[in-house]
């Protein structure tokens, strides 16, 4: 099986876009998990499943439309619903959480009426929901690589700024953290990844991806740094594992994925019980940074 991800050119960009995937899906999900937002990877899933749907009903009318990757449109589509998400955020201040649900319904009633439009179904789409280890090409793995580079580099500058707002909105804004900018930027890098993972893990998967690794990973983190080391640990270890068992399986990588993620959940529960009872816990809320924490 490993011999097959080590010869053929299109499992080599499944596995290494998986890898990318793996480490950006669970290092992102801490900070959703933490600030109490993971519902927002599932209502930003649901709006790049619109825009895939509409780059597929543009191919069906328009030719040129069918050599443009879906891929751009998703973006397009989830980096939209992100920033509307946020103006929403800011009409409804102490109802903040009103956003995700309607950006949710907008996705789905957006996507049903344009695969209505497409006449239905067909296997491409099957293929971004749950994802395909052979539907991943070069041009998605030149632009997943493209997007961990910035996510990275963008997640190392704003690394502190991140870390206050996760556990004290209020203070950093005392501070003098533009929390506004910040969050910003950081939601765009959420729908980036949502839409870049939709290959290998499936729109409607990829929230998974962000909240159970971090789940594990909590029961066995002693701090904020230790959080994502487990949490990507257990993320790439749910999309190698998943990505080789459903190309030996025959079986979508995307539902194997998560089924390995809730496997490692509730080992992880299990174990972190036993290392409670030996005084391991939680992670705990800061109301700021320590050097301790970081």
């Amino acid at each position: 099986m490993l011999n097959a991800f080590l010869t053929y050119d299109f499992l080599q960009y499944a596995l290494l876009t998986g890898v990318m995937i793996g480490l950006l899906a669970p290092l992102l999900g801490v900070f959703l998990v933490v600030r109490r937002m993971s519902l927002i990877a599932d209502a930003l899933s649901h709006i790049t499943l619109s825009g895939i749907a509409f780059s597929l009903l543009l191919g069906s009318y328009i030719p040129f439309m069918q050599g443009v990757n879906p891929l751009y449109m998703g973006m397009v589509f989830s980096v939209s619903g992100s920033l509307f998400m946020e103006k929403l955020r800011q009409v409804y201040v102490h109802y903040k959480e009103i956003a995700i649900p309607i950006i949710m319904s907008a996705g789905i009633g957006l996507g049903v009426v344009f695969i209505s439009m497409a006449n239905g179904f067909n296997t491409d789409l099957l293929n971004y929901l749950f994802g395909s280890v052979i539907a991943v090409n070069r041009s998605d793995f030149i632009t997943i690589t493209v997007i961990t580079v910035v996510v990275l580099f963008i997640l190392i500058i704003f690394y502190k700024e991140l870390f206050f707002l996760s556990f004290d909105e209020e203070q950093a804004r005392v501070s003098g953290i533009n929390r506004r900018l910040v969050h910003l930027i950081f939601m765009v890098m959420v729908a980036l990844v949502i839409a870049a993972s939709m290959r290998v893990v499936g729109i409607l998967l990829v929230s998974a991806l962000m909240t159970l690794p971090v789940a594990s990973a909590m029961r066995f983190a002693k701090g904020f740094k230790q959080l994502f080391f487990y949490a990507v640990i257990f993320g790439e270890v749910a999309v190698i594992g998943g990505l080789m068992l459903a190309f030996q399986l025959n079986l979508a990588p995307g539902g194997v994925i998560v089924l390995l993620a809730v496997l490692i959940l509730l080992f992880s529960i299990l174990f972190g019980r036993n290392r409670a009872k030996q005084g391991r816990f939680p992670l705990k809320k800061r109301t700021q940074p320590t050097s301790q924490s970081e």
